[in-house]
């Protein structure tokens, strides 16, 4: 076991403010802000938890608590997941991108700077990061952290029992479309694409980001990968953990 792996069981820090961007009990975002005056640079959450509504967003707080007292806004997203009315794809994904539109369209009473944005997605959130920047043109900037970016090898690999399957509500082939549509590997991404993984990662394998950054490098695609020796798969949302400063030096690069 390595550092990072209770984090799940932590409190984090208290948010700034929690605010809804739909009508769901899921569809909401935590704020926490720096206490300098703005306009701040935004740091937009998506946790992990292989799509499933046993993981919540809690765990991202500690991330975004430590990127907040580095001067960033952040903003956790919760969205609805397989087991919650509406989650799963399509669902779970127009979430991500009605939070996404809400949080811009917020910039100025928050003081958010628009131009200043880095979308960051752990394990499952990875591929929900990727995929937003694919069908949102103003995501300029996405951080995988661990990231579940290739779809159809983590249905190969049966990676936690066929949440993929779960996910997208049938194997490759029974809902090709939804796969062509939802998988990082397949979808065109103009934006700045950071990968980081841990070598120690025993959940999500790090061949996942080394293989998709020399994919989306053929490809011509702005796509770069950091792996750190060591690090297992919550080692990289772990502010205590040897892997943290090179995660928050990635992130705050990426905001530019």
């Amino acid at each position: 076991m390595t550092l990072g792996d209770d984090i799940l069981s932590l409190t984090p820090p208290r948010a700034d403010a929690r605010v809804a961007y739909g009508d769901d009990a899921n569809q909401f975002v935590d704020l926490r802000l720096p206490k300098t005056k703005g306009p701040h640079a935004l740091a937009i959450n998506l946790h992990g938890g292989f799509w499933r509504a046993k993981y919540d967003l809690g765990y991202g707080g500690h991330l975004c608590a430590a990127l907040a007292a580095k001067g960033l806004a952040t903003a956790n997203v919760e969205y609805r997941r397989v087991g919650n009315a509406g989650g799963g794809w399509p669902g779970t994904f127009a979430d991500v991108r009605a939070a996404y539109q809400f949080l811009l369209q917020s910039a100025r009473q928050h003081e958010f700077d628009p131009r200043r944005v880095v979308v960051i997605g752990h394990s499952a959130g990875g591929q929900l990061g990727l995929c937003l920047a694919a069908h949102e043109n103003g995501v300029k900037a996405v951080v995988s952290l661990a990231g579940v970016v290739d779809l159809q090898r983590a249905y190969a690999l049966h990676l936690s029992h066929d949440a993929v399957v779960e996910f997208l509500g049938g194997t490759p082939a029974e809902v090709a479309d939804h796969y062509r549509e939802a998988d990082p590997m397949r979808v065109a991404i103009q934006a700045r694409q950071r990968l980081v993984d841990g070598s120690a990662d025993d959940i999500v394998p790090p061949t996942f980001s080394r293989d998709y950054v020399g994919a989306k490098q053929k490809m011509k695609e702005d796509a770069g990968l950091v792996e750190i020796a060591g690090a297992g798969h919550f080692d990289l949302v772990d502010p205590r953990s040897g892997a943290w400063k090179e995660v928050e030096r990635v992130v705050i690069e990426a905001v530019g």
